[in-house]
């Protein structure tokens, strides 16, 4: 059984921003150090990044305001430089982040089933839905869509669309918050750290991406631990670790675009 929740999610929403801010530094250094945290709801976010990268605050708020569609809420942003004892970890090139525990999982069939049928509700709809496949038994719960409305094939699927009828979604009905929807990102996959809002060294980004493509190329699962400073994971250099995520996420267009809907 798997949920996934689409880009309109709230809690997604909160991601892609925290996405698009870390899209930000990559365009201003080569390799930033940033964390970003975003809480949104009922007409407000609010954001902290600790980072290398000066933003800009305009910046940063348009970003909001495109992700969200709303042009009115109000953005608070905070910045911080990065602690002088982690940026120091990281000075003479790319060592582990973080201690970490991370489980790589093939991709079932029933998660790329649900992955295609969350995808073609967003597609259609535009709008915070989330879904739930357990079997043949299928729950579409698509906000600002009438019954009436649903004409998407399940493939058999016994489906129950809305079961408490209509509704509206979004950051008024629900507050946003990143990483808290790691269950819909990451399948059967484990780690204890978000995949959102953080640069390629911290583990918990690089290293859930890299035990995630071998556990596709290998067809099992796959575990790795790593401890602050490491130069190895798995007796893999962390560079090439890093590397390998760099291109996963440029594939797809960068961090905010893999925040919409994580690594399946």
């Amino acid at each position: 059984m798997i949920e996934k929740v689409n880009p309109d999610h709230p809690d997604k929403v909160a991601d892609r921003i925290a996405g698009a801010l870390v899209d930000m530094a990559y365009a201003k250094q080569d390799n930033p150090r940033i964390a970003v945290e975003v809480l949104l709801g009922h007409g407000e976010c609010n954001i902290i990044a600790e980072t290398s990268a000066k933003l800009s605050v305009r910046d940063v708020w348009s970003a909001v305001w495109r992700i969200t569609g709303n042009d009115e809420i109000t953005v608070r942003y905070r910045e911080y430089q990065q602690d002088e004892h982690l940026a120091e970890n990281q000075s003479e090139g790319f060592r582990c982040g973080d201690n970490g525990v991370f489980r790589g999982c093939p991709v079932t069939e029933e998660q790329r089933k649900l992955s295609a049928i969350a995808r073609e509700y967003h597609e259609r709809f535009k709008a915070d839905g989330k879904y739930v496949l357990d079997g043949d038994s299928l729950v579409v719960c698509q906000s600002n869509m009438e019954y009436w409305q649903d004409d998407i094939e399940a493939d058999g699927c016994e489906k129950v669309v809305n079961p408490m009828g209509y509704w509206t979604g979004g950051s008024d009905v629900d507050c946003g918050a990143t990483n808290r929807k790691l269950g819909s990102d990451m399948g059967d996959a484990m780690t204890g750290g978000g995949l959102h809002g953080k640069d390629l060294s911290k583990a918990d980004v690089s290293v859930n991406v890299y035990a995630h493509l071998k556990a596709q190329e290998l067809g099992e699962v796959v575990e790795f631990s790593c401890a602050i400073g490491d130069e190895k994971v798995g007796g893999v250099p962390y560079d090439e670790i890093v590397e390998a995520a760099r291109d996963y996420i440029s594939g797809l267009g960068g961090f905010e675009k893999f925040a919409e809907w994580g690594l399946f």
